[in-house]
């Protein structure tokens, strides 16, 4: 099997797309898959991480808040679509996939003209603008959420779930004492609550700071805090706390501190409450996990999609959110009301986790050897 799996621009895209090529791989060892992403994009670093070849297109997304900025985008749509087409007519796929970000609109019309399979893996609740203009010539599109059909043709959906990372999709909360192994590896103590707040890989900087502002409140009740700041924001975060840290014995040991973490299923493990944006790949894992969270949706998405994918969970009681703009005055009241009250703490975690699909991967590939036939 020849596939083409194209999209990036950010985590919520990249890890789906490795997921789907690690179950090709699984299923046929010989297949042989290509990416193609934009260039300048992570994906053009964690792709080869993952042991696959990838291509870059010269290509950028629509600037709503700079416009002048938009004066060559007609030129680099023009450019990348014919070099996507260049790639596809010597790569020769039998399938073409796109998982969304500015890559895969170009790659995915290009294989439509020419007449090759597509599949869209949406991973939103809110589908994007390109993929629903995409969507009329695909051959099916997978989706992880209900009532698609506003934004897609109805016959050409099918329900996967979103893709995950392995470690995550095989999550367990205490298998062999895998939790105690877990605070152990961040330094954290057995029998205290727990907040795990994670921005993403670069961060929120609305989260960090209302963290920032009450770590009082984490002192005075005793809960200790694994904060993952974000690449932009760890060495300010750090410079903010170290008098605190210097004055209170107490706020360096309750007061964990990463700019990355790695190891995800070890820092959901130890948590009690999880905090976190709603993105559509962090609210597929966070199923998985099955822990209380507060989603903070980020306002700086498209179309407010996150708010959207927050909102599903909320209908179903199955996690709290707090707008954006409302975090200052709400986050203290929220995460007390919350961690204080095992019932409701249970609740959300028996909520949330009925909603996880684990082998979401492998509905995908069976769509794919479906079209692929």
């Amino acid at each position: 099997m020849k596939v083409i799996i194209s999209g990036g621009g950010t985590g919520g895209h990249i890890f789906p797309a490795i997921a789907i090529a690690n179950v090709i791989q699984k299923h046929q060892s010989d297949s042989d898959i290509l990416f193609i992403g934009a260039s300048g994009r992570m994906e053009m670093q964690k792709v080869p991480q993952a042991g696959y070849k990838i291509e870059g297109l010269n290509i950028k997304g629509f600037q709503r808040k700079k416009i002048w900025k938009n004066l060559s985008l007609p030129i680099k749509m023009i450019s990348s679509l014919l070099k996507a087409k260049q790639i596809i007519k010597e790569f020769r796929p039998d399938i073409v996939i796109g998982v969304g970000g500015y890559a895969s609109w170009a790659t995915l019309f290009a294989a439509q003209k020419l007449g090759i399979p597509t599949l869209i893996q949406e991973q939103n609740s809110l589908a994007g603008k390109t993929n629903q203009i995409l969507a009329k010539k695909a051959s099916a599109i997978c989706v992880a959420y209900g009532n698609m059909d506003k934004y897609f043709p109805e016959d050409k959906i099918i329900f996967t779930g979103n893709p995950v990372r392995n470690n995550i999709a095989s999550f367990n909360d205490n298998t062999n004492g895998e939790r105690t192994e877990s605070l152990q590896h961040f330094d954290l103590k057995e029998g205290m609550k727990t907040l795990f707040v994670t921005g993403g890989s670069l961060g929120a900087g609305s989260i960090n700071k209302v963290i920032d502002e009450n770590l009082q409140y984490f002192i005075d009740n005793n809960i200790q805090l694994l904060w993952q700041t974000g690449k932009s924001y760890y060495s300010h975060i750090i410079d903010s706390v170290s008098t605190l840290f210097k004055h209170s014995p107490k706020a360096k040991e309750l007061i964990h501190i990463h700019e990355f973490i790695t190891d995800m299923d070890k820092a959901y493990r130890v948590a009690d409450v999880i905090m976190a944006r709603a993105g559509a790949l962090s609210i597929s894992e966070l199923c998985l996990v099955g822990k209380p969270l507060i989603l903070v949706p980020s306002p700086n998405v498209a179309e407010d999609h996150q708010t959207k994918n927050a909102t599903a969970l909320v209908n179903r009681n199955a996690a709290l959110m707090i707008k954006d703009t409302e975090l200052d005055s709400l986050f203290v009241n929220v995460l007390d009301g919350l961690i204080k009250d095992e019932i409701k703490m249970k609740t959300l975690g028996k909520n949330i986790i009925q909603l996880g699909i684990r082998d979401a991967d492998e509905r995908i590939f069976k769509v794919i050897n479906e079209l692929v036939k």
